[in-house]
């Protein structure tokens, strides 16, 4: 087994229970880890024998892309995409950030992490 880690993707979205945040949007960081077999691709040196990264990376922007009220909402989607469509990616860990987020005071960012397997979407 190994893991391949994808770290501090940014986008702009607009997640948020609050319509403000649904009009005016919010810097977002994405964090992913991905568990895959990686026997054949070390033996193959083939990049069709490895989970495809490049493609995990356009999964995860095309649900940022999507509005969601919840963190929960938009990482659940993002798990389900990435197990559903990387066939070498037996189970997901994501972490959602949203920068600055409208709490009252200073916040830095507050995260959500989610994982799954690919058992649990079957």
């Amino acid at each position: 087994m190994g893991i391949i880690e994808i770290e501090g993707m940014e986008f702009y979205a607009y997640h948020g229970c609050f319509s403000e945040e649904q009009i005016v949007g919010n810097r977002f960081l994405v964090d992913l880890q991905l568990v895959t077999d990686c026997t054949k691709p070390a033996q193959t040196d083939h990049i069709h024998d490895a989970a495809n990264y490049q493609a995990a990376y356009q999964i995860v922007k095309k649900q940022m892309e999507q509005k969601s009220h919840l963190l929960e909402h938009v990482a659940s989607r993002i798990l389900n995409e990435l197990l559903k469509d990387l066939p070498n990616v037996q189970k997901a860990k994501v972490k959602v950030s949203k920068i600055n987020p409208p709490l009252g005071g200073r916040v830095d960012k507050v995260s959500l992490i989610m994982e799954k397997q690919l058992s649990d979407i079957q």
